[in-house]
Parts: C-alpha cells; structure tokens; sequence
C-alpha cells in the first residue's frame, strides 16, 4: 500500500516524471559534452602540440556531469515510486553534491573565458611567428584560417595572400568561435541548475511527507 496519501501522492509522480526528464536532461549534456569534445572544427583547432587543454577542462566537466546526472535520475525514480525515504534522501544529497559541481564549473568557466580565448590566440599566433622558420606552424595556421574562414594577422598576411578584404582577422574569428562554444556550455548549466532545484525541493516533500505518514502510523 501506499505510504502517501492526497496531494503527497500527486507530488510522487510529479518526482518520478521530474527523474524521468532529469534523466534526459543528462543525456543532452553527456551529448553536449561528447559533441564539444569531438566536434571536428574543435578537435582541429586544439590537438596540435602546445595547444591549450584549458577548454577541454569545462567539456569534461560537462561530460562527468552528464554521467552522474542519469545516474542520479534512475535512482531518483526507483527511490519515487518505492517511496524509499533512504532513496530520497540519497537523491537529494546527490542533487545537491551536483548543484554545487555545477556552480563551481560555472564560476571556473566564467573566470577562465578570456584565459581560454587568449591561450588559443597566443597559440595561433606562435604558430604565426613559427611558420617562417618551419611547416609544422604553417601547418597549425592553415588550419585554423580554413576553418574559421579567417586571415593572419596583420593582414594581409603572406599565408593567404588572396583574402578579400572584408575577411576577418584570425584573432577576432578565434574570440567569436570559442565564445559560442562556451556560451553553449553556460546555457546548458544554467537549465540544469535550475531543474536540479526543482528536484531538491519535490524530493524533500515527499521525503518529509513518508515520515510524517509513519510517524503517525
């Protein structure tokens, strides 16, 4: 029999549908994750030797995050519908070991954004200042110039000498790109954060609601 009653059991199955999207939600992260980290434009842009990891560092964040997130979804859904005080409690502790993962990633990421940005230009333009003296920096240079679409800097540079006049220079594409990539990143933060709460609070309810109903049993 169930051990809540009324409304105690509308919030039940509200929690078994939150843990059932929760855990959804962290499939699209865990498929953010693996597409920032294998996305070919980034996987080009940052696998050359002395190219900096710092980006790679929120996407595994993500990924890990992603992980645990389902996990805590299906046992968040079994602690639901067997009204496992235990269960919930779990649950809502692991919400909130998240939830404080997840602020710490955002502050980590909205900290280190122009770090990030600068560490990819400085690496752009050593392989600038290198390709005059070996391949292997004119090599790096092309590749980012092909994949943005952009210049050398200054321009015009001797790397694409036919560049039309409204291309733009590397460094500005470089700023554009990886802004996008971790806007990305902060948006799906901020969504998961927000239903992260959600859940805390219905787990807490129906967790408060199955001891009240043995206390007076």
């Amino acid at each position: 029999m169930s051990k809540v009653q009324g409304g105690m059991k509308c919030v039940k199955y509200l929690l078994f549908v939150f843990n059932f999207i929760f855990w959804l939600c962290g499939s699209l992260v865990l498929a953010v994750g693996l597409w920032l980290m294998f996305d070919p434009k980034t996987d080009q842009l940052l696998n050359g030797e002395g190219a900096p990891e710092t980006f790679f560092i929120a996407v595994y964040i993500l990924i890990g995050a992603g992980g645990v997130m389902m996990l805590v979804g299906f046992f968040g859904c079994c602690g639901a519908v067997k009204e496992s005080q235990c269960l919930l409690a779990s649950f809502f502790a692991c919400l909130l070991v998240i939830f404080g993962a997840e602020v710490a990633a955002g502050v980590f990421g909205f900290m280190s954004k122009d770090k990030i940005i600068e560490d990819v230009q400085q690496f752009y333009s050593e392989s600038i200042s290198e390709s005059s003296e070996n391949s292997n920096g004119t090599a790096v240079a092309e590749i980012y110039q092909n994949i943005l679409n952009c210049c050398g800097v200054p321009m015009p540079s001797p790397l694409c000498p036919d560049a039309d006049e409204d291309t733009k220079d590397c460094l500005n594409a470089i700023m554009d790109f990886f802004n996008e990539k971790l806007y990305i990143i902060g948006y799906v933060g901020i969504g998961v954060a927000g239903v992260m709460v959600i859940g805390m609070i219905f787990s807490m309810v129906l967790c408060c609601a199955i001891r009240n109903n043995r206390e007076v049993i």
